[in-house]
């Protein structure tokens, strides 16, 4: 712990200003889109552009009950510009901490300071999840303070469950990330690795929203496994949380075998 602990303090240390700047992000979004409910939303006007749109476009998007306070907190954030700030920063986290440091020579000079190769994937990614962590809390609790005023009508409790499938979706991108990085040693394929899971299971979601002929890509959707269940209006999926997160653990602990058993570059 001695020595995963240093490596661990440091990476949050020199981190802390990407991500006070990804929190503003999210606070900007939340506070830009959340606040238009009550004269877009709450009115029926929003439903009635969306009732104008191609239905294969509104299946696609998840739009069909944006209407909803519940429906229009997912279409706007969760499930579109939220998903899409969390991915990039987990994918960007996951893709450098190892294969990043890497290329850069510095994880060799780390490892030569007596840090384990276990004990540095493990303090990396526990980086990673701390910030993840932080971000999605943040989100739910700047949603929680804007339920009332903007007139949501969102269930406190569920609030939690979406945070819960949101962080394990995006953590998903960033654990991925981080194993192929500690496989390959290449921070474009853990780049690669980490957006492409996020667009695969995007597309994968929106094709089955398509036709019932489809529906079988949502098992191979992480996106479906955090959101074909709407958490803010019906619950969370507990089958998908638990797919996300004990998927991400796994990568975790893989990503750590890998870094131990091949040559530093």
């Amino acid at each position: 712990m001695s020595r995963v602990s240093p490596v661990f303090r440091r990476t949050l240390r020199e981190s802390w200003r990407a991500t006070a700047g990804w929190t503003a992000g999210i606070a900007a979004a939340l506070l830009m889109y959340l606040p238009l409910y009550p004269s877009i939303g709450g009115t029926g006007q929003m439903q009635e552009i969306i009732d104008g749109l191609p239905p294969e476009l509104v299946s696609a998007l998840g739009y069909d009950q944006i209407g909803t306070g519940a429906g229009y907190t997912q279409g706007t954030f969760y499930g579109l510009i939220g998903f899409l700030l969390l991915t990039i920063a987990a994918t960007s986290w996951g893709a450098g901490a190892i294969a990043g440091a890497e290329e850069s020579g510095r994880l060799e000079l780390d490892l030569a300071h007596g840090v384990s190769r276990v004990g540095y994937a493990l303090a990396h990614a526990a980086a990673i999840l701390v910030r993840l962590v932080w971000l999605g809390v943040f989100a739910g609790a700047i949603i929680a303070v804007l339920n009332e005023p903007s007139e949501l009508g969102l269930d406190p409790l569920r609030i939690i469950g979406a945070t819960v499938v949101f962080v394990g979706l995006t953590l998903l991108s960033g654990t991925l990330a981080l194993f192929v990085g500690a496989v390959s040693g290449r921070r474009s394929w853990g780049v690669a690795a980490g957006a492409g899971i996020a667009v695969a299971g995007y597309a994968f979601n929106a094709i089955a929203n398509q036709t019932d002929d489809a529906a079988w890509l949502r098992f191979f959707s992480p996106y479906s496994w955090a959101f074909h269940q709407p958490p803010l209006d019906e619950g969370m999926n507990i089958a998908g949380a638990l797919a996300l997160w004990l998927l991400s653990l796994t990568l975790m602990a893989t990503s750590a075998w890998a870094l131990a058993r091949r040559d530093v570059t």
